[in-house]
């Protein structure tokens, strides 16, 4: 499901940050970080009132050495292209200048919903100072404070009135939708045009349900595909050539509307640490995902560098160990059969359910195998399994104490089902829940 874009956009020195921390750390659930991924802080998938949206400090996007005026303008820019709501913040301190002067023009022209937050705001008597800001054309100002945590509750109130609602373009299970990321350059044109040149049964182009995005939809060998679109994060003038790490949050929405995420490596340049932030998003998503290798037309001596490749991949990936590795080039289209069929495989682990019964015997032979460690003088006792939920598969184990599930059981656990039912592309979710 796609998520709303809350971008948060004001001239240096109001807070924007400071409010930016203050959202996810405090006031909003965020999705706690996984070992071994790494993250840009200037995204954040959060929660309020139940509705989860991405959220953007566009203060921590590195633009350069820029005149301030030509700064403030190219985050605004990107905010106003991205987002589907404006947090606007000025300084309540400071009162309305140029540079606040000149994103109000910018967010005005846009269309875009702009909520105004006037920060910095502690006491009485400032709040009483902030109807200056109804001469910004954004209607009421909502007096906050990023420092003490005042007046977020109403602010994120209005900001979820605004949230579009986004409709599936295909809802049909029968088709497999998945999406190419990865950093710019690294070949994602070039492998979809690889793609559905290739195939040459292209049926028909979906409007997608981002702005400007086109899906397209095309038959192999009796299974029908949706490639969600990739184009919108490809860079498009000076403000994204300028803000590589920005093109995470074009990864982010095609992310929420794929089943199969291909995380694309630019074989010639090699794994970036890059690379492993953007893929990290897929992983917390839960979704399938294909490790691709592109340009490997480049390489020489390809058997023998393929396996190093791979290990080299493993050793950076760790927390995608579970992700198949396909090698391919589109320019030349070499090795790019072998991809639709792992798309397929990844596709159907990640909806495939275990009856629970024989999930059951499986389990119970492993424990009987590789019995639990004591943990404090007490062992653990598996009593049931049931799997409940699909993309990605989950399942709940009922114990005696859940406080005696250690993490390397859980691991050995999900293993044993990987290793029985072939979980193949896809995380596996496990809970330990004590029996009622």
């Amino acid at each position: 499901m796609q998520k709303p874009v809350v971008a948060i956009v004001g001239r240096p020195n109001v807070g924007k940050s400071t409010i930016f921390n203050r959202l996810v750390g405090e006031r909003i659930s965020i999705v706690e970080d996984k070992p071994g991924v790494t993250r840009d802080r200037i995204y954040a998938e959060a929660e309020w009132l139940t509705t989860a949206f991405h959220i953007i400090d566009t203060g921590g996007i590195e633009i350069g050495d820029e005149p301030l005026l030509s700064l403030v303008r190219q985050q605004a820019e990107i905010a106003i292209d991205e987002a589907d709501v404006i947090i606007f913040i000025v300084n309540g301190q400071e009162g309305i200048t140029a540079a606040d002067e000149e994103v109000a023009k910018l967010l005005y022209k846009s269309n875009k919903p702009v909520v105004l937050a006037v920060n910095k705001v502690d006491n009485q008597e400032q709040r009483e100072q902030i109807y200056e800001y109804y001469s910004l054309g954004f209607g009421e100002p909502y007096p906050i404070s990023g420092a003490h945590g005042l007046g977020l509750g109403d602010l994120l109130d209005e900001v979820v009135k605004h949230f579009p609602t986004f409709e599936d373009a295909q809802d049909d299970d029968d088709i497999i939708s998945f999406s190419l990321i990865g950093r710019p350059n690294v070949g994602k044109s070039s492998l979809v045009n690889a793609i559905l040149n290739e195939e040459r049964v292209i049926v028909s182009d979906i409007e997608g349900t981002t702005r400007d995005a086109i899906d397209s939809y095309f038959e192999k060998d009796g299974q029908e595909y949706t490639i969600i679109d990739t184009a919108g994060m490809r860079k498009r003038g000076k403000v994204y050539e300028k803000t590589e790490k920005y093109s995470v949050l074009r990864a982010l929405k095609a992310i929420d509307r794929s089943d199969v995420v291909l995380v694309l490596i630019d074989a010639e340049t090699g794994i970036r640490e890059q690379d492993k932030r953007i893929a990290g998003y897929a992983h917390d998503a839960g979704r399938g995902i294909i490790i691709v290798v592109n340009k490997w037309d480049t390489i020489e001596s390809k058997e023998q560098s393929m396996q190093k490749f791979e290990d080299e991949i493993r050793m950076h990936f760790q927390f995608l160990d579970y992700a198949p590795i396909v090698f391919l080039s589109a320019k030349t289209k070499k090795r790019l059969h072998t991809l639709l069929p792992v798309i397929r495989l990844v596709s159907e682990s990640h909806a495939k359910r275990v009856p629970t019964n024989i999930l059951n015997e499986v389990i119970m032979d492993a424990i009987a195998v590789s019995p639990p460690a004591t943990l404090k003088g007490k062992r653990l006792k598996v009593l049931y399994v049931t799997q409940v939920s699909v993309k990605p598969p989950s399942f709940v184990v009922f114990v005696n104490d859940p406080e005696l599930m250690h993490f390397t059981y859980q691991r050995f656990l999900e293993n044993k089902i990987r290793d029985t039912f072939g979980f193949v592309g896809t995380p596996i979710n496990i809970f330990a829940r004590r029996r009622q």
